[in-house]
Parts: C-alpha cells; structure tokens; sequence
C-alpha cells in the first residue's frame, strides 16, 4: 500500500488570491516526521521498482554502456595536456595530464580516492598558466556547496593553507604571474538563508600561500539575492572584469585595471547579455544587444563609450550564436542552425575565414584553446554519433581525430528526422525524432518525448547512451525545441519565459499531439521526462493534458511556483519566471502551478518522481509535496512513486554504478507503465 500522508487544511489569501497548501508542513525536511516520510515513501518506491520485469536484462545492458573507455577535450597549458578520462574499471572521472601531447600519462585528480563510500565529487578545475597549479573544487555528495583546492602538479600534494570553503558558484581566473586567481566566494554561514545567499556573493583574489581569510576583495556583495556576480582577469593580466546577472537575459559588465581602485561601468545592461574577452588590449564583446541572435564588439578600452563600440561582426539571422572563443589570433563563434552545431572562424578583423568542417549533422562545443597558439580542439556528437574529439589547425584548417569513445551500439540501424509542427498559437516548432531505421508508423510505438524549455538552454542531437536501450525496446525517442530555449536566439528565450510561460507547455503538448496524429505512438504508449526546469515542464504538462500521456518521470523538479523563490536558489530564476511577491506575476504562476492544479478523482499518467537528498539548487520540498497531492488525488487509479536518491545533488550521484541505477528504474517503469513487451 502507498504510505499514509497526513493533509494539514491551509489556505492563504494572496494579493487576492485563494491559494491552498495542504502539505506545507512537508517542506520542513528537517522534521523527524518529514523524515520518516520520506524513508516510508523511498522504500515502497524502490520495493515496486525491484518488482518490474527486465531489471536484469537492462542492468546488463546498461553496464555495457556506462562503463567504457572516454577522453574529454584536452586544455593545454605551459606545454602540459590537461584531461578527463572516463574509465572502464572507474566509477568517477579522473583528471589526467602530459607534459606534451606525447608524454607520460599521470593522475592528476581522482575523485574515487577521495572517500571510501564515492560521496565526495570534483567540481571545476582550473590550471594555472603555466601548468604547474591547478585550483579546484571538491564537493560533497554532488552537491553544488564546494571548497577550493590548490594542487602541485608536479608533486601531486595539495596546499593545506589554500583550501577555501565558500565556492559553491566558483570558477576561478588565474592571473599570469600563476602565483594567484580571480574567484567567487560566498559565506557559509549557516544564520544566512539559502535562498538569501546568491545577495552575498563577492568577487575576491587569492594569492597562493596567504590565508583565504584575509583575501581581498575585489568587488564587494550586490545585495540582491536575484543576481549572480562573477568575475575574471585577462590572460595577460592587464584587466579585470566583473559581471552582474539577473537572471538569463541581462547583465551589466565592469572593468578597470589591477591596483586601480574603482570599477568602471562598461557597459548596462537593458534586456541584453554581454560577455567580454580581452586580447592585445582590445576588447571583445559579445552581445544580444540590438541582435537576438548576437554579434560581436571591438572596443577600445581607452574609448568605452557604447557610441565609440564598433561592429565587428555583424548578427546571423539564420543562425542562433552561443559562445565566442579567441583562438590562435581569430575569433571562433559557435552558432545554431536550426538547432544543429556549425562552428566558423573569423580573423580579428571581424573577416570570415572559414566554416570548420564537422563530421555531420549533430552538436559541437566550440574550439578550445590559447589565444596564441595554432593548436585548437572540439568535440563533437550527435544521437547516432558517440562523442568525438578532434584536433584542428587554426592556420590550416585541417582537423583529425584525437580521442573516441568506442560504444557497444550499433547506429547504423537508427535514423534521427527533423521535423516541424505548429504550437497552438500556430508557430513552427523543431523537433528531432530517433527511431529504428524503417520503422514503421503504425500508432503503437512506445515513445518517449523528452523537453525543458528554459534558461536560454538549447537541446541539440547529441549522444546519451541512456536512449538505446529505450530505442533496442523498439521505443522512439523525441526532443522538441520549446520556447524558452536558447536553440533560436533570444527572441526565442523569451517567447517562453514570465508571462509568456505557458508558450512553453502549450508547445510541448502540440509536440505529444503531433506524435499521435502522425501515428508515431498513441497517448496511451506516450510516456514524458524532464529534469529541474523540465520538471516543471512535465509537471505541468501532466496536471493540464492528463488525457495525453500514459507515463511520466519527473526528476528534482519545481512544482510548486507560488513559493518556490523562498528556497535553494530560488530568488535567482525570478528573472526567468516572475516574482510570486507581486500580484500580476503570482496569478501567471500560480495559473499554471502543478501542486495546485491536481484535482481530486481525476486520473493522471503513472508518476515515478526522481529526487535528490542534497539537491541544494531546487529544493526537494517540490517533489514531496506533489507526490503527497497526487496521491491523495488519484487514489488507487495510477502509482505515483518517489525515489530517493541518497548522496546525490541537482545533477544525481556521479558514480557509474548509481547512475545505472537510476537509469535501469526508468526505462523498467516506462516498460511497465506503457506495456512495452519484452523482447524476443
């Protein structure tokens, strides 16, 4: 039997608005009774889920493509290689490095060494210049809380005086002289609300061998909990610069040189985004400023005002940029088009120079490395391409193969199609389709659709092992393009943020909607998946068109918007989702809030709820108390499951082993729930 949860009537009156919340008391996750609920809860999850059929079969499975050999792009630094590999005996990725390309393999970091249970993760890593530093951050419990670490990478010892705890948004900025870094800090003090926290963020310099304590501090806290503060230098040490976010679509950017004292203002930003880079005293801006799809700024930082800025490349209108890198003295920008990767150089003179040729249709990171050398990398994959690694010349523009991963899978017998639908209010969305080579549409395939729709973040067809065994099954598996996402520039974003969020759901049950009509599968077969922001998403979507999934997974979502700005990281998405504080923003919220649209009697998609326990950026308050309602909503119509991962943050566990775990729950609830037979 599902356990018991006691409902507690509460119903607040809010800028006029009738809200109730039965299972407040469920965000106390401190409570004994919270606690006992949530062990009552994991137990019946994981006891129905050891119960499904094709456990072992997908265990198996799973094992052969998680455990396998993997390299990661490689950073040069002063004459060493810097990388990760994945390895087949290893349940967490090491760091490794080379002095060349050619050298000696040695372990540089290996989390798996760190505790005796693989609780304690690596964050960022960062090498110093030179090669013989390198900063990072350990994280307990795959959290996003980190301390900072400096290592000898000679000597493999770490500093025990440069241990800085505070890193949870770190990402450190070496100076030139390799003797000290550029980082964020934030307090720990526990009397300082987590959701208060992001207000107190400073930009501070740490100079190797001196207390962390007394670091400088280079820019003092903004105050605001809804901003993000970060802060770097240039490579050549002549500039530092510090931005403040709010939220994904604007931003302001500061400069001034080291030992001056005041920061001044390059640029404010009004609705728009700017990165910078700095090279041979010229600035590099890259904006959306005037250009949804953005474009690129050379400015002289003797002569900042914006009317002195000149274009130096001008916005693609075809074409979604997404990064700028200065590489080998050109520009490379990463672009989308039509949700699929092209990368392409320019000289510093803003002159095109090239396309670089990728080897297909699919996703490409942008080029990595140094400003002045001609040796540059990416990597590249697509669904029915496992990820790739190459080396390219700037000068030349040949590129050749550096590392693969080897995949036991076959691609060859599956096909990715691109398509396009109209959401309710008519406009086309994208969607990429991964199926069986000539499958047929009959309307009885089991599919899987997956979407997030937010933050500016595109999705892109890029290798996931975890689709294979779903698509050996003879499942399909479907990835639209919502607004909110970042696959077609800015105007893109925000078409599908605040007010205009139910864009967002409306698109993807046009997409559910689409699959049917083209007889693809049938609600029935239908199942849905999103994390985080595509929790909400699938949160949503099942409150408002129950009638057109047959599953769900929702994984560390947020469900309930009324309140979710008062927890984790919550006051920082406000930008992207609107203020529940305020009136005409709390009636969009709470109009499309999942917890408060569950209705008594009514029969809902089968719900295996995937939370975290040190989930410490959405908190788990969300998933508890949505199964809590959902269940006492459906009764005995349909399982709402909610499975507990232990030691985990916002991104899960990051061992192997956990994650074939998780993954073998999913796809075996998805094959329970949709009555996918077993194969042959």
């Amino acid at each position: 039997m599902v356990p018991k949860t006691k409902s507690v009537p509460l119903t607040e009156t809010l800028h006029g608005l009738s809200v109730a919340d039965a299972f407040r008391w469920l965000e106390d996750e401190k409570s004994p009774d919270v606690q006992a609920w949530m062990k009552a809860q994991d137990d019946f999850a994981r006891a129905r889920l050891k119960e499904l059929p094709l456990r072992e079969q997908l265990t198996k499975r799973y094992h052969e493509l998680y455990y396998l050999d993997a390299v990661g792009v490689p950073v040069k630094r002063g004459g060493r290689y810097f990388y990760t590999r994945q390895r087949k005996d290893k349940e967490k990725a090491v760091v490794y490095w080379r002095q060349g390309e050619k050298g000696e393999e040695k372990v540089l970091l290996d989390p798996n060494a760190w505790s005796n249970d693989n609780t304690v993760s690596l964050g960022v890593w960062v090498p110093s210049w030179d090669g013989k530093k390198v900063v990072f951050a350990e994280k307990p419990n795959a959290a996003d809380e980190a301390t900072l670490h400096v290592l000898d990478v000679d000597t493999g010892e770490r500093s025990k005086v440069d241990a800085i705890a505070g890193g949870k948004y770190a990402s450190p900025s070496w100076a030139p002289d390799n003797k000290s870094f550029i980082y964020e800090w934030l307090p720990t003090d526990a009397q300082i609300p987590v959701s208060e926290r992001p207000g107190y963020c400073e930009v501070r310099r740490h100079v190797l061998g001196h207390d962390p304590a007394k670091d400088e501090v280079l820019h003092g806290k903004t105050g605001d909990p809804k901003t993000f503060i970060g802060g770097g230098i240039s490579r050549d040490g002549k500039y530092l610069f510090v931005s403040i976010m709010r939220g994904w679509n604007e931003n302001d950017l500061f400069w001034k040189k080291p030992g001056e004292k005041d920061w001044k203002l390059l640029v404010k930003g009004t609705d728009a985004k700017y990165s910078v880079d700095a090279w041979k005293d010229v600035f590099y801006v890259f904006t959306d400023d005037g250009a949804p799809n953005k474009r690129v700024f050379k400015v002289d930082p003797k002569k900042t005002d914006k009317k002195d800025w000149k274009e130096l490349i001008a916005e693609d209108k075809d074409a979604a940029r997404e990064s700028m890198a200065i590489v080998g003295g050109h520009l490379a920008i990463a672009s989308l088009k039509k949700a699929v990767s092209q990368v392409e150089l320019f000289g510093l003179d803003g002159k095109k120079v090239r396309d670089i040729q990728l080897p297909g249709l699919g996703t490409a990171s942008n080029l990595v490395g140094l400003e002045d050398d001609d040796e540059a990398y990416f990597a590249f994959s697509s669904f029915v391409m496992p990820r790739q690694v190459f080396k390219t010349s700037i000068k030349t523009g040949t590129a050749e193969l550096w590392a693969k991963v080897e995949v036991p899978v076959d691609p060859s017998k599956y096909e990715v199609s691109q398509v396009s639908y109209p959401s309710k209010d008519g406009t086309p969305i994208t969607m990429f389709i991964v199926a069986a080579k000539g499958a047929v549409k009959d309307g009885k395939h089991p599919t899987l659709l997956y979407g997030y729709g937010g933050f500016d973040v595109s999705l892109t067809s890029a290798f996931t092992s975890f689709i294979y065994p779903w698509l050996e099954l003879g499942g399909v598996y479907a990835v639209p393009n919502l607004r909110g996402g970042g696959e077609y520039g800015k105007a893109w974003h925000d078409a599908g943020k605040g007010h205009k969020k139910q864009n967002v759901f409306d698109d993807f049950a046009a997409a559910a909607e689409f699959l049917v009509k083209e007889k693809w599968t049938s609600p029935e077969k239908l199942a849905i998946r999103g994390g985080s922001n595509g929790g909400l998403l699938v949160g949503t979507a099942m409150t408002q068109r129950p009638e057109l999934y047959g599953a769900v997974i929702c994984a560390v979502p947020l469900l309930d918007m009324v309140r979710y700005h008062l927890y984790g990281s919550g006051k920082t998405w406000i930008p992207e989702y609107g203020d529940p504080e305020k009136a005409e923003d709390l009636k969009v919220l709470h109009a499309y809030s999942p917890y408060h649209h569950l209705r008594a009697g009514a029969e809902y998609p089968k719900l295996l709820m995937m939370s975290a326990d040190h989930d410490d950026r959405v908190d788990p308050f969300h998933a508890r108390k949505f199964v809590a309602a959902l269940q006492e909503a459906q009764g005995a119509h349909a399982p709402a499951w909610l499975r507990i991962e232990m030691h985990a943050g916002h991104g899960g566990a990051d061992q192997v082993a956990k994650a074939i775990e998780s993954s073998v729950d999913q796809i075996a609830f998805l094959a329970h729930a949709l009555k996918v037979p077993a194969p042959k």
